[in-house]
């Protein structure tokens, strides 16, 4: 089903494209249109991961980390992806102070999972694994290549309405009036394409999923509570640039400002917490003690030698994997 919406994925760029490109120029236009469509395909399947992580500047790390916070970061992914019987993942760590995760890759052999610096930061060692273990579950579902695609694909969208913006500039040429009416219309329809392909269904089966690879479903209730408090009042510039790579996120990004609101593709966290904890007492998890984060007074971030006691983890290392 994933590649089945991949595939309609693509042909629906090709398609408006080639319709844009007919629009400005007739045929010669249409032609052009669609061998760049084309190109664009293939180089989306193949790239559109490493395209993610060099926008977010993702950094690759491994047990031989200095910081022992993200030691014991990449040492729970490992063991979780091993347990799952899956191909252990990249590990990443994205310099962000919004905790947040996100996970990429057009199949388990080849997908990445990222955490934010803040996450590291913010978050005990245990909601740190039922993070995790939810984009793990992603990856094993095989839901990080229409995550991922679909994300390339918007932007490639709003790229064309631009485009077609160029030219709507002299009303004398054949689109000019159509390119301009194609920037009104094709941004909106990025942000659509987003919430047709994305169900919110794909984040409640990850987060169970997630809870029964970390065996901790209570773990990630907390962590959703505390990520989803912060992400309202951290900032994240990159996504807030590039919204529609905001469903890639475990909890969503985007401030919430103006048009970012099309973007939203991610189930009410409150639905997901109470989702969890059905799971936990059919799991039979014993309850643990509700999250402190929502209550937390606004900060632009949280640095990391001023840390609330509540938000350090057990390890007697800074915490922050610039530390």
């Amino acid at each position: 089903m994933n590649h089945l919406k991949t595939f309609m994925l693509l042909a629906a760029l090709t398609a408006l494209f080639a319709g844009v490109g007919y629009m400005i120029g007739k045929g010669p236009g249409m032609l052009i249109a669609v061998a760049l469509a084309g190109g664009m395909n293939l180089f989306t399947y193949w790239n559109a991961d490493k395209i993610v992580l060099r926008m977010y500047k993702a950094q690759p790390v491994d047990e031989s980390h200095p910081n022992a916070v993200v030691r014991t970061y990449v040492a729970d992914v490992r063991e979780m992806a091993t347990r799952a019987g899956m191909p252990v993942p990249t590990i990443a760590i994205i310099p962000n102070d919004q905790p947040n995760a996100f996970a990429t890759g057009r199949n388990p052999e080849n997908a990445a999972v990222c955490a934010t610096t803040g996450l590291l930061d913010m978050l005990t060692r245990e909601e740190i694994r039922g993070v995790m273990a939810h984009e793990l579950a992603h990856v094993k579902n095989r839901d990080t290549l229409v995550m991922t695609v679909t994300a390339t694909v918007a932007g490639a969208i709003s790229a064309l309405a631009n485009f077609a913006m160029f030219f709507g500039g002299d009303r004398d040429r054949p689109g000019g009036m159509i390119g301009t009416i194609a920037l009104m219309i094709l941004a909106p329809m990025a942000a659509a394409l987003v919430q047709m392909a994305i169900s919110r269904a794909r984040e409640y089966e990850a987060d169970r999923v997630g809870a029964e690879i970390a065996r901790d479903p209570h773990a990630l209730a907390a962590a959703l509570e505390k990520i989803d408090a912060w992400s309202r009042r951290i900032l994240n510039p990159t996504a807030e640039r590039n919204p529609a790579s905001g469903q890639l996120f475990i909890i969503n990004p985007l401030a919430g400002r103006g048009a970012d609101n099309l973007f939203s593709t991610h189930p009410a966290t409150g639905n997901r917490i109470r989702a969890l904890m059905d799971l936990a007492v059919k799991m039979g998890v014993s309850a643990r003690a509700a999250p402190a984060a929502a209550t937390a007074p606004a900060r632009s971030a949280v640095p990391v030698t001023d840390a609330p006691a509540h938000q350090r983890q057990s390890a007697g290392a800074p915490l922050g994997p610039w530390g």
